[in-house]
């Protein structure tokens, strides 16, 4: 629990611009938890750079939980909100993922990017650019899955040899793991994280034998650096190279919570809606409106129905020749 919470209750939080949803028992979409504090409440809504109602509250549910289990002392929390948009009007990428520390009453909003999917003979379940539809648990899937997590370990591993100010040098990135509960419990078998968005495109293999980044055969890769900040992933969570570092020192050696809407419950409750012809909000759920403008319902795909699906396209692939990139010039 928090000792300096304040006792106001959230206002009309809600706002007809956009619709709403909730979870497999659907809950009402707004915070009107008594502790939440005021200078909390100032960034609760459904406009930008605001977290949603039922997204804080879950979040908030969650921390305390594992503040009262002891499983966790980190006093900052995190969450995300996977229906909103990926960039705003002008093109910018928008918050969509959430840094609270009220000890500090500290509130950010940074951005984020959520899974792509793919598209299989069987089913294709592949997501757009601007918004998500497409949801699940199922490994190699590269969806997002929605629900509980606990941060884990950082590592940071070599990806290559980039150009930076005219010169070859070496690009390290950091991936904290994730360790989910319940829908989520196979984060880690999923390789489910975060990280910065950013990856080296790998172009050439240049030689340099006492270099202890080369490969057995004293190879190293070089590449371009390509930042796909507010974009699409392979399902983990995705920072911009600017928030990432923050991020990751706040959780390293400290892991915290992190609560990523919108969980299965809510994913069918809204699809549901949507084929009965009402709108979300009406039924007491979340969704951000402009994405369920374009997506029309979003679908969520158990691992249970996909996993199947997504092995037995696996073992029809042709053995792949392994990969062996040219030699710089």
């Amino acid at each position: 629990m928090r000792p300096n919470a304040v006792s106001t209750p959230l206002a009309a939080c809600l706002g007809v611009a956009l619709s709403v949803l909730s979870a497999a028992a659907p809950v009402p979409a707004s915070a009107q938890s008594p502790e939440v504090p005021a200078w909390l409440q100032r960034h609760v809504g459904l406009g930008d750079g605001q977290i949603a109602p039922v997204v804080l509250e879950r979040a908030r549910a969650l921390h305390d939980r594992k503040l009262a289990e002891g499983t966790i002392s980190n006093p900052c929390y995190l969450a995300m909100d996977a229906t909103r948009p990926s960039a705003g009007r002008d093109g910018a990428p928008t918050g969509r993922f959430y840094v609270i520390c009220e000890a500090q009453q500290s509130f950010r909003a940074v951005s984020s990017g959520y899974g792509n999917g793919r598209k299989l003979e069987q089913a294709e379940f592949a997501n757009e650019r601007s918004c998500a539809k497409h949801f699940s648990n199922a490994e190699g899937s590269k969806l997002t899955a929605g629900g509980p997590y606990l941060t884990a370990e950082a590592i940071t591993s070599f990806k290559g040899y980039v150009l930076q100010d005219g010169e070859r040098t070496p690009f390290f990135r950091t991936f904290v793991q994730f360790d989910g509960e319940g829908e989520t419990d196979n984060a880690r078998e999923r390789e489910i994280g975060g990280h910065p968005a950013v990856f080296v495109r790998w172009k050439c293999r240049f030689e340099d034998p006492d270099n202890p980044l080369a490969d057995e055969a004293g190879f190293i890769p070089f590449g371009t650096l390509v930042d796909y900040t507010g974009g699409r992933s392979n399902g983990c969570t995705t920072w911009s190279q600017t928030e990432a570092p923050e991020i990751i020192a706040l959780v390293e050696n400290d892991p915290t919570t992190l609560y990523i809407y919108p969980e299965s419950g809510d994913i069918d409750a809204v699809a549901a809606a949507v084929r009965d012809g009402t709108r979300p909000a009406e039924a007491g759920l979340y969704w951000n409106a402009a994405c369920l403008d374009e997506i029309g319902a979003p679908e969520f795909w158990p691992r249970a129905r996909l996993q199947p699906i997504i092995d037995r396209w696996r073992a029809s692939l042709p053995e792949a020749p392994p990969l062996e990139l040219p030699i710089c010039e």
